[in-house]
């Protein structure tokens, strides 16, 4: 009898090809919305392997209650939604997808570092609400980004991309903070080593690009926007609960930062009456850091991957444990 293997959304179309390739009994949610935890935990008494995604609360309570499962491959590269300690626990092998979305998620980070720097979103609103007038020197007025010092906070492959691109198109200086140091970029891109302080008071932009760990949650709050330069911009592509929403919004109110810009909010999604989305200085996106072809599809092949090879060989390519 064939492995039965239960998709908890409409994957890009290769996933499921390759799955119904390699033989497996498969089943996808058609409705494309993110299902509820009991629910799933229900809906996977009956499956033998799960290709979930971070909306998916694979924590231990569900870990416990589908321990059957043989292995929980996630269609992303971050894996903050599930307990891996109780999968081990539980024998549940757990993957995930990592490098796919690399260039992707940088373009989006860059992209929003212009974005902000020129107030591009604002000046869009300006247009919609009938104030393109006439032209004020003084006005609407950005700062360049050529020179600029770019701060990164987990210069980890994403990381190392973003400051590429801003070191060849603005020959901006590169720091960076890490739980170690990442030899390349400092031979490739004369990248620096500094302290967390250091990269808060000496950054114009700074980028995160870590993981969401207990160490990094809430990390950038009100004492750490505080030590920023004033004119500097905030940019967050990595995870919305790095940085306290609240915190941030009084920063920007205050002066304390220039702007900032997101594709990831605490919480998400954001509310429509969120002060964030009426500021001049922010741009603020829909966690769109994957959203290309192009990445989509490489996460479906790895996702895809894992549960054939496990079931092939036991061994899986893309391991989270």
């Amino acid at each position: 009898m064939p492995k039965k293997v239960f998709l908890s959304l409409k994957y890009p179309q290769l996933a499921i090809d390759m799955l119904k390739q390699a033989g497996f009994d498969i089943t996808i949610n058609e409705n494309n919305n993110p299902i509820p935890q009991e629910e799933l935990i229900n809906i996977c008494q009956e499956y033998d392997a799960l290709l979930s995604t971070g909306s998916n609360k694979i924590d231990a309570h569900f870990l416990k209650s589908c321990q059957h499962l043989d292995i929980i491959s996630q269609f992303a590269v971050g894996y903050d939604n599930i307990d891996v300690q109780a999968a081990k626990q539980f024998g549940i092998v757990i993957g995930n997808a990592p490098g796919a979305m690399t260039e992707a998620t940088a373009d989006v980070a860059f992209g929003l570092m212009i974005m902000v720097s020129r107030k591009m979103v604002h000046m869009h609103k300006t247009i919609e609400k009938g104030q393109w007038n006439h032209f004020i020197p003084t006005a609407n007025l950005g700062f360049e980004l050529d020179g600029k010092t770019l701060g990164v906070f987990g210069l980890g492959t994403i990381g190392r991309v973003m400051a590429k691109r801003c070191k060849a198109a603005y020959g901006m200086n590169i720091i960076y903070h890490n739980r170690s140091k990442n030899q390349e970029a400092e031979d490739t891109l004369n990248a620096k080593y500094v302290s967390f302080d250091e990269l808060l008071t000496q950054s114009d932009v700074i980028s995160v690009h870590s993981n969401l760990t207990e160490e990094t949650k809430g990390l950038f709050d009100k004492d750490a926007f505080a030590k920023m330069k004033d004119s500097a911009i905030f940019i967050n592509t990595a995870r919305g609960g790095i940085h306290n929403e609240a915190d941030l919004i009084e920063a920007l109110k205050a002066g304390s930062i220039w702007g900032a810009g997101l594709d990831v909010t605490n919480p998400e999604p954001m509310q429509p009456n969120n002060p964030l989305l009426q500021m001049e200085n922010v741009a603020v996106l829909p966690h769109i850091g994957s959203s290309t072809v192009e990445a989509r599809n490489e996460m479906a092949r790895m996702s895809a991957q894992n549960i054939i090879d496990f079931y092939k060989t036991g061994k899986i390519p893309y391991p989270v444990n």
